[in-house]
């Protein structure tokens, strides 16, 4: 079922979450919402830096970006979770922006086990959630899930990769390129067109992403790349959860709206279309948000 249908900016929509989203400014991502408290939590791999906002008291979501992303990239999407009546957390994966110290051992590469312990670690401490996995750790999520579905009210899959296995086989245009690159060569790829703005982002979200990799650590990068390579083919277990899922993308993704589709009839789950890019938390967040909550509610109503 597609719920978004209307592109930020483009003459048409007729929903106000369209016309908000078409009058969004080019914030200055390095200034976090009012009312938001910043916090270390020790995860099995190290402290993870965190962002939190609204009252503990309310129900959970927790955030989690991407390879190359940070909690900042919900600065949008968060407060209109809040006023919806939600409590909203963020962290950086391990190895990422404010966690870049938290990793493997010396020597050691950053795993999916490694990083699912942190994502089953932090959904244990505060109790179960409403779960959103933006891209890469939309991954992440669903083996999370299979392992404690229990952790989990609801889940929303953020532009996250549709396809088991060699995940990049199926992006648009270059797909065909990935079967000759290597993780450090696809990283490489990957920061080339982030920081050379291939995104066409405003320019202070392009500063700020830029000034994430003089943080980030780069071994990071280049093992979660390798690990997008081979994704595990959980969609059978997810479905079978019974959890609520929502499929949400933008019509520009990296990856095809019918490849989205495809995935979200596998996992039983509601499909979300937006007229934007690989980021609707960052430039369709009222539309995001409005699906978001309607998924809430159907899994508030389960408990």
């Amino acid at each position: 079922m597609s719920i978004g249908e209307r592109r930020p900016g483009v003459a048409g929509g007729d929903d106000d979450a369209a016309r908000l989203d078409a009058g969004l400014p080019d914030i200055d991502w390095s200034i976090a919402p009012v009312g938001a408290v910043f916090s270390r939590f020790r995860a099995p791999s190290g402290e993870l830096a965190v962002a939190s906002l609204g009252d503990p008291a309310d129900p959970r979501v927790v955030l989690v970006p991407g390879v190359t992303g940070s909690k900042e990239d919900f600065y949008l999407l968060a407060p209109i979770l809040v006023a919806a009546g939600y409590y909203v957390q963020s962290y950086d994966l391990a190895g990422q922006y404010e966690s870049a110290d938290a990793g493997p051992v010396p020597g050691g590469h950053y795993t999916y086990e490694l990083l699912v312990a942190d994502f089953l670690a932090f959904l244990a401490d505060g109790g179960p959630a409403h779960v959103l996995g933006y891209s890469f750790a939309g991954i992440l999520a669903q083996l999370a899930l299979v392992e404690r579905p229990d952790l989990f009210r609801t889940l929303t899959l953020l532009t996250t990769p549709p396809e088991p296995g060699q995940a990049f086989r199926g992006v648009r245009i270059i797909g065909w390129l990935s079967w000759f690159l290597g993780g450090r060569q696809g990283a490489s790829l990957m920061i080339w067109g982030i920081v050379t703005n291939k995104n066409k982002v405003p320019p202070s979200r392009l500063a700020f992403v830029r000034s994430r990799f003089e943080k980030t650590r780069r071994s990071s990068v280049d093992d979660i790349v390798g690990l997008m390579r081979r994704v595990p083919d959980v969609r059978e277990a997810v479905a079978a959860s019974g959890i609520p899922i929502l499929v949400a993308t933008g019509d520009h993704d990296l990856w095809p709206t019918h490849l989205h589709a495809a995935n979200a009839e596998s996992l039983g789950a509601r499909l979300a279309v937006y007229r934007t890019g690989h980021s609707p938390c960052e430039t369709a967040p009222h539309q995001l948000g409005r699906d978001m909550v309607a998924l809430f509610r159907t899994g508030d109503a389960r408990r």
